[in-house]
């Protein structure tokens, strides 16, 4: 027990909650994340970071979603808070519409840190194009991510050339990929090298065509306020990785 000067006795455990009160309002005001403190990203955490740390925060995180317990404990309340009347993510996504690819849980991302685009096969057209201006001219995002994943079903449709509808037309879109594809051995949707190999080659297919179709996200490209990359997402493992 401690005695103040005016006779109130102070307990042991009353200065180790202060303390630790102390240190966590220390944390927050350098800027590092608390379990209870939202994670979203601001200008003075975003403006100050290059498009390659930002590229790094993505990767780290999806080291954090394949480690056991490793990721943030989040408050999705208070960032549906902060949220709710200004948004100011540091990435766009262009990911597949395959239901195991959700790009916020696989980089640990929250409520408002990524403009997130989904289609099958991740390909892009005028208004996935559209999209990215807006996301990078007008938001300030950084970052432009295409990400494609193994074992994509998108993919072995356009290699057995699937019929289906209007899915008939998107699919076709992967046909000079896949034609431009080097590969010596089984040319099929039942190899899965072949296939995650086409897919990895649509990646950076995607990346020139964004460059070629907007020269506004190519100037910026240019000029280092943005930067366009791809990745490979593997289902079995949870890793992304670079392309």
């Amino acid at each position: 027990m401690h005695e103040c000067n005016d006779g109130c006795d102070i307990s042991r455990r009353s200065i180790l909650t202060m303390g630790a009160v102390a240190g966590i309002a220390g944390l927050a005001a350098a800027g590092i994340p608390t379990e209870a403190e939202a994670q979203n990203w601001w200008p003075d955490r975003r403006d100050r970071l290059t498009p390659d740390q930002i590229i790094q925060e993505i990767m780290d995180g999806n080291k954090r979603f394949t480690t056991r317990n490793g990721m943030y404990k989040r408050d999705w309340l208070t960032e549906r808070a902060n949220t709710a009347g200004k948004q100011l993510p540091a990435a766009t996504f262009l990911t597949c519409l395959d239901s195991r690819t959700p790009v916020e849980i696989l980089c640990d991302l929250g409520i408002g840190d990524g403009f997130v685009a989904r289609v099958a096969g991740n390909c892009v057209n005028d208004d996935i194009i559209g999209s990215m201006e807006f996301s990078t001219e007008l938001m300030g995002a950084k970052v432009i991510m295409v990400m494609g994943h193994t074992d994509c079903g998108a993919i072995k449709g356009a290699i057995d050339n699937a019929a289906l509808g209007s899915l008939t037309l998107l699919l076709a879109r992967f046909r000079n990929t896949i034609e431009a594809t080097k590969y010596d051995g089984d040319r099929s949707s039942k190899n899965p090298e072949f296939v995650n190999l086409v897919a990895t080659n649509h990646v950076k297919a995607t990346i020139a065509q964004i460059r070629q179709s907007s020269p506004l996200i190519a100037a910026r490209e240019q000029a280092g306020g943005v930067k366009i990359t791809g990745t490979m997402y593997n289902l079995a493992n949870g890793v992304l990785s670079p392309v």
